[in-house]
Order: structure tokens, then sequence, then C-alpha cells
């Protein structure tokens, strides 16, 4: 028994050591511009790392704790997924970041072979840290978990991150609050300016990119300002952060476009947290290459589900007989084998398949919308009209 243990051991890390060779050897971060839309500021792109092809525009389920919430990662690679976004504030405090790299990494960790990006955990610490103080060196925050105190700052996040191993790393920001006036804002956009500078310094990994951080708030002069200070540090890819945070959307709108404005074509862009079809569309139009958001998984768990005749909410009771698929239209794994009425049934009894079918479905539809808006692109159709029609389900 003892001798098997030892086998099995020497085995499982050999495959780690094989799993790093392979890491090492294979393509760094590239970004390649396949083609720019001549109506819009839309553009194809594909981004290449070690875990392989993303295509651009691309939308990055969340799995914060290194899980899309109810799914396997082989039946997010069957829905056409890419590319994940996995959470360093999360990770940080459990298990933490050292039993990951201990295990071989995040992707190995989650069994998932595609390319993942992680955030650096400003946000969740802005949001969810019940006690935090913010200085220059960095964040004191107590754990949501259990209130142990725990320090985060660029050094750090980058330092969490290259232990995860994630294909993309992201530079600690401080998310500006909204609304802000424009004295805070331009305090904490300064301090990301400085936060970034110090997490391309603490950089080592030469197979991890790095992108920066635009902050500023809601204010045209300071979006402009922090978009040349992080494109003048450098760094591999762009975010825009601080939006989405409950200003009306026709101002997200007019921000997003002036902040594009001044970052560069050859890198992609990647606007954080916004993640309706529609804001995804409207994005891309202005020229946005990478999304991430919880609202397909979420809204799957609280029984809202995303149709191409728009929302509908399968508690309803119109639906308590109803024997047809969430959407006629939809090939999903959930829409080609059940129907409205057993999916009611199952969500209002709270059987954990309701969240699976859901999550299959709205990931689906996101994939769908995504893949036809490359395509659109491709050619050169109007992207808005791939949700032409869309209405609520009544």
């Amino acid at each position: 028994m003892k001798n098997e243990r030892e086998e099995l051991i020497l085995q499982f890390n050999f495959c780690i050591l094989l799993d790093r060779v392979r890491h090492i050897l294979s393509m760094a971060f590239e970004f390649r511009l396949v083609k720019k839309d001549k109506n819009s500021g839309a553009r194809l792109g594909d981004i290449h790392t070690s875990h392989g092809q993303v295509r651009t525009p691309a939308f990055m389920p969340v799995g914060s704790q290194a899980s899309i919430k109810s799914l396997t990662p082989e039946e997010l690679s069957e829905i056409g997924v890419e590319l994940i976004s996995c959470n360093t504030y999360h990770l940080m405090l459990r298990p933490g970041p050292e039993v990951i790299r201990k295990l071989g990494g995040l992707h190995r960790f989650m069994h998932w072979d595609r390319s993942i990006l992680t955030d650096s955990g400003g946000f969740q610490v802005y949001s969810l840290a019940e006690l935090r103080d913010v200085s220059e060196a960095g964040v004191k925050f107590r754990s949501h978990l259990d209130g142990s105190e725990f320090f985060l700052g660029p050094e750090e996040a980058i330092r969490v991150q290259e232990s995860l191993g994630s294909d993309v790393a992201m530079c600690l920001d401080e998310c500006t609050s909204y609304p802000a006036t424009h004295e805070y804002a331009h305090n904490s956009m300064k301090l990301t300016t400085t936060w970034a500078r110090r997490c391309k310094k603490a950089k080592r990994s030469q197979n991890q990119a790095l992108f920066g951080i635009v902050q500023g708030g809601t204010y045209p002069d300071l979006r402009e300002q922090s978009t040349k200070d992080i494109v003048g540090i450098g760094f591999d890819g762009y975010a825009i952060g601080g939006l989405s945070l409950g200003e009306d959307k026709a101002l997200t709108r007019r921000i997003l476009e002036h902040t594009i404005s001044f970052l560069p074509e050859g890198a992609p862009r990647y606007l954080m947290g916004v993640g309706t079809p529609e804001d995804l569309i409207e994005s891309i139009k202005l020229g946005v290459d990478l999304f991430d958001c919880v609202l397909p998984t979420r809204n799957a768990r609280n029984g809202m589900l995303f149709t191409r005749f728009g929302k509908i909410a399968i508690k309803n009771a119109q639906f308590k007989d109803d024997p047809s698929p969430i959407d006629p239209g939809c090939n999903c794994y959930t829409c080609r084998n059940y129907s409205r009425a057993y999916i009611r049934h199952l969500f209002l009894a709270k059987e954990i398949l309701a969240f699976r079918l859901n999550t299959t479905h709205n990931l689906y539809f996101y994939m769908c919308v995504i893949e036809e808006v490359r395509r659109a692109i491709e050619e050169s159709r109007p992207i808005e009209r791939v949700l032409s029609g869309v209405r609520d389900v009544q």
C-alpha cells in the first residue's frame, strides 16, 4: 500500500512538472487584430495564451472560487467557452494561493485546460470587506468569511496571481465608488496609477500577461488622464473599470466611448463587470474586446432566463404546464431535452438540477450572441441586428 501511494505521488509530481515544461515552452500571450468594422468601432481579434486561442469579442463566465457555479469544465467547453475569469480575493482567502500552487496551479486544480484571467481582488475588497483601510501601501481588510485580517498590496496581488498561474493577471486598482466627487475620483485614480507601476515592476512571470486598469469615475478629464498614464506604463492589455456601478447607461456609454478613444488599437480592451446582451453589443460597437459578468449565471440561479424573445421568469404560473423548451430556437442541452414546465417544477422545488439546466441555457445563449456578433463583423453586417426583435415574454 505504501509503495502504491509513493508511486501515485511520483506520477502526480511528474504530471505537474510536465505541465510546467509545456507552459514554459508554449506560446506566450499575443493579441492579433483581425478585422475592424467599417461602420463602427467593432473589432475581430485573436488572443493566444499558453492554453489556446481566445477569439474576440469574447465573454468570460465568472468563476470567482475556481468554479462556474453548477457546471463542470467539460460542460463549459461544450458550450463554447474559451476564457473564464477567477478571483484573487476569494482564492487568496480560501484555499490560499500556496495550496493551489503546490497542486499544480489553477488550471490543474480546477481541471480547466483553456485560458484563465484572474482579477486582482480590488473590486471584492471594495464591495465585500466589512472593514478596510486603504493607503498607498495597499489595503488592509478583514475577510468576509471569518473576520481575519489580510493585506493586499500591488506586490502581493502579483505574487498571488503568479502562484495561481493564470494566463492573464490584473493590476491592483482602487475601484472608484459612484457617486464620487471629482477630488475623490482624482485621488483614487492617482493611487491606481501608482499601484499599476508597482505591479509591473513586481511582475516576474514571463508567460503571464498583465493588464492595466483605467479608472477616473465618471469624469472625462480623469478618464483621459488615467488612460494616458496607464498606457504610458505599458501593459499587454487594458481594462476599463469603475463603470456600471449605478450610473445611468447613457453616461456609461459616453465615458466608455471617451476612454476607448485613448486606448491603443494593438492591445485587447476589457470592460469589467458589464454584461446584459444589449450592453455587450453596444460596447462591442465602441471597440471593446473582452467582457465578464455574473449576470447570466446569477440570473440562472434566480430563475431569470435569456431568450431571443427577451427574459422570462421561469417561476411564473403561465409555465406550469408549458411543454415547450425555454427558447424554441435554442439548441442548448437544456432546450433540446427539457420543458418549461419541468424546469419550473425543479426551480420551485429548489432542486439543484434547476440551477444546472438554467445556467447551461443562459451561458449558451451568451455564447451564441457573441458568436453571431463575430460572424456579423466578419461579414460586414450591422451587429445591432443580432438582437433585433427582442422583446419581453409576458
